[in-house]
């Protein structure tokens, strides 16, 4: 046990939960290893018994380590099999006093279903099994609020299931597609689920870089996945002016002639942006997401898909061989959310106050020394000097972040050196990668004491 104790430099909580985060890491602590009791690692460091068990509650916090009562605590196993890869990373444990590792909206910030469940129909009855899937009222609105005009719009069950059927119509094995970096760890799972090769290409504070893009259609890839609002993780929102560049760029490449664009507007009505699509200018070769997990509920599973109609039509036509439809009794109950007037007026607060969570957030870190732009939905993309020791710096505080190695498509090497770009062969990073480590902060689940919240993700920054 002598061994684990000299590693540990700082004998505080979270120098102890840093020292044995890291020899976990770096496997000379391997899954199923018996760590030292509370008391012999105490007396070993000359601590608290006190001290090593706050260590050992960070340490579980995050996944680490589990406690198997008088047997003791072991190093814990790889995260259920059931799970993505990148969600085994960023699946924690409960425990946390405040846990902003989800990217989840604030349950207390979503509409009320009681009066639109009160007046739904009693019977969750079909004329037909080959009606419409989408109710034609939940479409007639759907169109008006559309970034742009569309051919054709189907409703699917949130944004993910959207994606995942546009990519089982457009991909074949071994084929490319164009992901930002840094981005949604799903899209990258999915990808490497169709055995995809990714093209990471960077993002700046107004979206896709068209440089970098410009480099990565040379590759011909045959789809390209971008966030046009509330970018997860970084928060970014494209503006018109980079979608027209960006679609320029797509227009003119004789290597991406038949490449299309799937749009992933994730964060929907909570976003303090507007919207953009690149389906304004190439609205043929752009399928578009609109999901309303954020703003109305994640277990409501509805979303909105839209594009060419003979793209559109194909989807329809498999869905109908699988789930068939989206359930209309949910249909009809997003409908009467989106024309219920103190539901608009509760979702206008949400995105209100999300927006005011982020600035206070940033406020408070920068009065700590740490400076960020102050970004749109609810995450913070924050760079640190470690990751994991950023994790288990605030795990030893009750706070529960993601890591953010899951986010990224590409790494920086060390030191932070932007790498050869896409036309080199190299992985393009962008500023919101240079340096490699970050932590991401689901900032809109903070609703107070930021000055507090903001010092300790400040500290954790040089952990």
């Amino acid at each position: 046990m002598k061994s684990i104790a000299l590693e540990v430099e700082d004998a505080s909580p979270s120098g102890i939960a840093g020292a044995i985060a890291r020899l976990i890491t770096s496997g000379d602590l391997a899954p199923g290893d018996r760590l030292p009791t509370v008391r012999e690692l105490a007396a070993d460091l000359g601590v608290s018994p006190a001290t090593v068990s706050h260590a050992w509650q960070a340490l579980a916090s995050v996944g680490l380590i589990v406690s198997r009562g008088r047997s003791g605590s072991f190093v814990r196993a790889a995260p259920s099999t059931w799970l993505p890869p990148r969600s085994r990373n960023l699946a924690g444990q409960p425990g946390a006093r405040l846990d902003l590792s989800t990217g989840t909206p604030d349950p207390a910030l979503l509409p009320n279903l009681g009066p639109a469940l009160s007046r739904v129909s009693s019977r969750a009855g079909t004329s037909s099994y080959l009606d419409s899937p989408v109710l034609p009222e939940l479409e007639a609105m759907l169109r008006e609020s559309w970034p742009y005009p569309v051919d054709a719009i189907t409703v699917v069950d949130g944004a993910l299931d959207a994606i995942s059927r546009a990519l089982d119509l457009l991909l074949r094995y071994g084929d490319r597609v164009v992901v930002e970096n840094p981005g949604f760890p799903p899209i990258f799972d999915l990808l490497e689920h169709y055995g995809i090769e990714k093209i990471a290409v960077g993002i700046d504070e107004e979206g896709m870089l068209p440089r970098e893009l410009s480099a990565a259609l040379t590759r011909s890839p045959a789809v390209i996945v971008l966030q046009p609002r509330s970018q997860n993780p970084a928060g970014v929102s494209m503006t018109e002016e980079r979608a027209k560049e960006l679609a320029r760029v797509i227009r003119s490449s004789r290597t991406a002639q038949k490449t299309i664009v799937i749009e992933d507007d994730h964060s929907g009505e909570i976003s303090t942006k507007p919207q953009v699509s690149l389906g304004t200018y190439l609205p043929e070769r752009v399928l578009h997401v609109r999901s309303f997990s954020k703003s109305h509920g994640p277990d409501l599973r509805i979303g909105a898909l839209g594009g060419p109609t003979e793209l559109v039509d194909r989807i329809v036509a498999r869905r109908l061989l699988g789930p068939g439809w989206t359930s209309r009794m949910l249909q009809t109950i997003l409908y009467d959310l989106m024309t219920d007037a103190s539901t608009v007026a509760a979702i206008d607060v949400a995105r209100v106050t999300y927006g005011q969570r982020q600035h206070a957030l940033s406020a408070a870190l920068a009065a700590a020394g740490v400076c960020t732009r102050v970004p749109d939905g609810v995450n913070l993309w924050l760079p640190v000097d470690d990751e994991r020791a950023a994790v288990v710096q605030l795990a030893a505080a009750g706070i529960r972040v993601a890591a953010g190695t899951a986010f990224l498509a590409a790494q920086a090497p060390a030191g932070g050196r932007r790498p050869a770009a896409a036309d080199d062969g190299g992985a393009a990073v962008s500023e919101l990668t240079r340096g490699g480590q970050f932590i991401r902060v689901t900032a809109g689940l903070v609703r107070d004491d930021f000055a507090s919240v903001g010092a300790l993700l400040a500290a954790s920054t040089r952990a």
